[in-house]
């Protein structure tokens, strides 16, 4: 299998300013790849640095060293050296985001939020709304809630649009940041499926699963993510 997704030498420290400038540094090596078709999730203990991995990978953050490279339309893209444009086109295209909590947008209703990203790729409302509403009946929200805005939904309800918006346009490659932490059983059994289904397709799935039950029915290998010693 080809890789979707690799990291060479990735690292990353953050610098405090505000207390003399003191660097702290948080991964250092980071040497990952998946392929398209398989599962890896991130394992280590809690501050080892999953989340800030998963947050370079999308390019919320910078890398300090290293490269992220990712398979986008065919060509290979260094995400840690592409200008702003090239990496809001690997977004939109290739590199799909669950993280834990939904970013409410005010006054758009649930359908349009996870329409969007799949209009944004050239897809007619009128195909893209019956995907979402799909996604949502799937993920057990009522549908006389697909019109309201999210802002006044449970942390689950939350959960669940982020997850149909996430898996709704099949990504190339994407990162689940503790996609069940909220969710009843039911929902977690649903959300394994979309895992699976998402496999399947070819998409290169990488995650944070607190929930051991879900990580072992979903994942075909960990990768250790190692704290960095702490300096005497």
């Amino acid at each position: 299998m080809s890789w979707a997704i690799r990291t060479e030498g990735l690292g990353k420290s953050f610098t405090l300013h505000l207390q003399g400038g003191v660097r702290i540094p948080v991964l250092e090596g980071v040497d990952l790849s998946v392929a398209a078709g398989e599962c890896v999730a991130l394992a280590g203990p809690s501050g080892a640095g999953k989340s800030t991995l998963m947050r370079l990978l999308y390019g919320n953050y910078g890398a300090a060293a290293g490269r992220i490279l990712i398979r986008h339309h065919g060509a290979e893209v260094d995400l840690a050296a592409a200008d702003a444009r090239l990496v809001r086109e690997v977004r939109r295209e290739t590199l799909g985001y669950v993280s834990q909590f939904l970013r409410v947008i005010p006054r758009v209703p649930t359908l349009d939020i996870v329409a969007e990203p799949l209009m944004a790729r050239g897809v007619a409302r009128e195909a893209a709304r019956p995907r979402a509403a799909e996604l949502l009946a799937q993920l057990n929200l009522p549908a006389r809630l697909h019109g309201l805005p999210p802002a006044t939904f449970s942390g689950g309800e939350q959960q669940r649009v982020n997850l149909a918006r996430g898996f709704a346009p099949g990504y190339p490659v994407l990162l689940l940041d503790e996609p069940t932490a909220s969710l009843d059983a039911g929902n977690r059994a649903v959300v394994v499926g979309l895992i699976r289904a998402a496999k399947a397709a070819g998409s290169a799935i990488i995650g944070i699963f607190h929930d051991t039950e879900v990580r072992d029915q979903v994942a075909d290998r960990l990768f250790e993510v190692l704290p960095m010693p702490v300096a005497a």
